[in-house]
């Protein structure tokens, strides 16, 4: 079921206020067509009654997808790890082998949707878009690459491929790869994210996750190396 409140919205063009039905939370399982809604942005769209200006309109909501087990909660612009909410945790608290995230903005929310729908780790998914924006990167004479997300997956051709957002511009570039870039990122997750699979509330999970594990990754090979070498 969907869950939807009701509040009026002052117009910042002709000051008239206007309803708006906020969707606090979706079940897209029962309501296929939301989904439709939430991926276009339809269902956040407000439209002015008086004037007919439009906007979109953004704050937290919950997407429950029963069918492929995931969930993703939307609240703007947070910063933490992991949710500390009790109440919504206690009510999800019997469901098992259900991926909990939660997300800061829009695009980061219909990737995540993408990932899950495709079957895919989310968690291999960033360290594989990690490691490939550091070649976009270096491709584009260093310039930062500030956003990616994953907007392409085809596992007949072997490939799967992102969109990222390059230099003060913002110039949106493709870079595709193939499909053992990721498999060997799923590997390093099952080494070293096995505490964060087992976490059973909401966390998010992004590039600065993704760095930590890297860099975890990588001083753990340093370590081999060298024990390797004492041991020689």
């Amino acid at each position: 079921m969907a869950n939807v409140i009701k509040k009026s919205i002052v117009c910042p063009k002709c000051n008239e206020s206007t309803q708006a039905k906020l969707y606090t939370s979706i079940n897209v399982t029962n309501h296929k067509e939301l989904r439709e809604q939430a991926m276009n942005e339809s269902l956040f769209k407000w439209t002015c009654h008086s004037c007919g200006y439009s906007a979109r309109l953004t704050y937290p909501i919950l997407y429950n997808d029963m069918k492929n087990r995931f969930m993703v909660y939307l609240i703007p612009k947070i910063e933490h790890f992991q949710l500390a909410d009790k109440a919504l945790e206690e009510k999800f608290k019997t469901l098992k082998h259900i991926d909990k995230r939660i997300v800061p903005d829009f695009n980061t929310f219909k990737e995540k949707i993408f990932i899950f729908e495709s079957g895919l780790d989310d968690m291999a998914v960033e360290l594989t878009k990690l490691a490939i924006s550091e070649a976009v990167a270096k491709k584009h004479k260093n310039k930062k690459v500030t956003e990616g997300y994953l907007s392409m997956y085809n596992s007949e051709n072997n490939t799967m491929g992102f969109t990222f957002f390059i230099g003060e511009e913002k110039e949106p570039y493709v870079q595709s790869a193939r499909l053992e870039i990721y498999g060997k990122s799923v590997s390093v997750v099952n080494q070293l994210a096995v505490k964060d699979k087992k976490l059973k509330g909401f966390i998010r999970i992004d590039r600065e996750w993704a760095e930590n594990v890297l860099y975890r990754y990588k001083r753990g090979r340093q370590a081999a190396k060298l024990n390797k070498a004492i041991e020689e």
